[in-house]
């Protein structure tokens, strides 16, 4: 009877273990199932609330607008003051290049200045003679003016002395004689008058001549003085010859960072040719490829808020959306998408949208062109 007792009261204790664990099983069981609804409840909430405001996307990669550095004079290259990731400030000197052909130039420049003033004051002097020759051919062409009167005048009274004669001679108050002689006296009368008509034909021309001259000279150093056609253009070639000499000094033209810098001591550079580029990392953007669908509600000015792959998650930077890009990255590829032939398939394409970063935070915290980017934009603000 013992063991029989025995035997029952374990296999009592054996079934209420049994029911207890199925029973604790039956609880977490339905503890999971909540769990689970409650999680996709928040999850749903959160999407439909939170998420639906931002759209995200961490296809974002930082850029910048280079400067890149070219001579603008074929010089040999005298010295290069700095090296690949060092920071510059615009204005520094990057490059030096030999300036003994600019020199040169220089001084011939400025040669050719002196002589054209020189010039220039040459013809001021000559104008005063011309005024000179101006007023001596006058004075000559009214001296001849009144020798040519003269001659008129003598002209006309040997014409009268002739007449008279010739009235009186019919009645031998005159003898012949007489009359060849006022005859004479006439013809050499006559000849004086030609002689004093060409004269002063010959002033007259003389004087217009003198007064074209005059005229010519006065148009040459007309103006301001200083400022003739002569001077102004030689003027300029100084300029010209100044500004490629100080050329010769490379500087920065921006502030940033040196970057691909390819010029070496001694190497001789031509206008144009690539030195190096200067990177403005302190006013980089963020261009973040956005899939089509999530980009109907992105205006330019929505707030975003980005982190960078290089400071992780403790780094939030905030910025603003500027514009959407020209087209997609496929529609500019180098060889397009051809999808009006073949096969077909449909592929969600993104867009560049470029988003403008604060300035002080990229002062705390910069960053280098082509960092991988995580970006939100707000869209619930629009």
């Amino acid at each position: 009877m013992s063991d029989t007792a025995t035997l029952d009261n374990a296999a009592a204790v054996q079934e209420n273990g049994e029911s207890s664990l199925q029973s604790n099983r039956r609880r977490w069981l339905t503890i999971l199932v909540i769990v689970v609804i409650a999680g996709a409840i928040l999850w749903f909430a959160y999407d439909r609330i939170v998420s639906a405001g931002k759209v995200s996307t961490d296809n974002a990669y930082v850029g910048a607008d280079t400067a890149q550095v070219t001579p603008q004079v074929n010089a040999a290259v005298r010295s290069v003051n700095v090296s690949d990731t060092q920071a510059v400030k615009a204005g520094q000197v990057l490059v030096t290049l030999d300036d003994t052909d600019a020199r040169i130039a220089l001084a011939t420049a400025q040669a050719d200045l002196q002589r054209a003033i020189r010039q220039v004051e040459q013809l001021g002097a000559q104008g005063q003679s011309l005024q000179a020759q101006v007023q001596a051919s006058s004075a000559s062409a009214a001296e001849t003016r009144a020798q040519l009167l003269k001659a008129q005048g003598d002209v006309e009274r040997a014409r009268v002395e002739l007449a008279r004669r010739q009235r009186l001679f019919p009645t031998g108050a005159v003898a012949g004689e007489e009359i060849t002689t006022a005859k004479n006296a006439l013809q050499t009368a006559t000849s004086e008058l030609e002689e004093a008509e060409a004269a002063r034909n010959q002033a007259l021309a003389a004087q217009r001549a003198a007064v074209e001259t005059r005229r010519s000279n006065a148009v040459l150093i007309a103006g301001p003085i200083g400022e003739e056609p002569e001077v102004a253009a030689a003027r300029a070639r100084v300029e010209a010859a100044r500004v490629d000499l100080a050329r010769t000094i490379i500087r920065a033209p921006i502030d940033g960072v040196i970057a691909r810098r390819s010029v070496q001591v001694g190497q001789r550079v031509q206008v144009g040719t690539p030195l190096m580029s200067v990177v403005p990392v302190q006013s980089a953007y963020v261009d973040a490829n956005f899939k089509e669908v999530q980009l109907d509600k992105v205006v330019p000015g929505l707030p975003a808020t980005l982190t960078s792959d290089l400071y992780g998650s403790k780094v939030v930077y905030h910025g603003r959306v500027l514009g959407f890009a020209g087209g997609t990255g496929s529609a500019f590829a180098l060889v397009p998408a051809q999808n009006a032939t073949g096969n077909w398939i449909k592929i969600v394409q993104r867009l560049p949208v470029r988003i403008a970063l604060d300035p002080r935070e990229l002062h705390e915290h910069p960053l280098r062109v082509g960092l991988s980017m995580n970006a939100t934009i707000d869209v619930s603000r629009r």
